[in-house]
């Protein structure tokens, strides 16, 4: 398999890691879009989160704990972040590997609810 975030988890890419666990990978973006960039994966491939078996939803669960224990580490858990998961072509998904986007440490722009 030819997927830069498994190679990543395998550790035959360099990353800027800064949290592993059992489950999951967080390493900072190399074209960061904020200040604060950094994608969490999980070890095992899975394409996008539409492909998500059922038995592992609770995967999904631990990426988001990560996601806000590393937004208090960063400093930006008291301002806001945005926590992002894009799903497909459609969806702006550009790494065919299940993964979340923490973002912080400026004004998002735009507005979902």
């Amino acid at each position: 398999m030819d997927c830069i975030f498994c190679k990543i988890a395998a550790g035959e890419t360099p990353a800027d890691i800064i949290h592993t666990d059992e489950e999951v990978i967080a390493f900072r973006d190399i074209n960061p879009q904020a200040p604060v960039h950094v994608v969490i994966i999980p070890g095992e491939h899975i394409a996008t989160l539409a492909e998500l078996p059922e038995e592992k939803a609770m995967l999904v669960g631990h990426m988001v704990d990560v996601a806000n224990r590393l937004a208090r580490s960063e400093g930006i858990s008291e301002s806001g972040y945005r926590v992002v998961i894009n799903c497909g072509q459609q969806g702006g998904q550009l790494v065919q590997h299940l993964h979340m986007h923490l973002l912080g440490g400026r004004q998002m722009a735009g507005s979902l609810g």
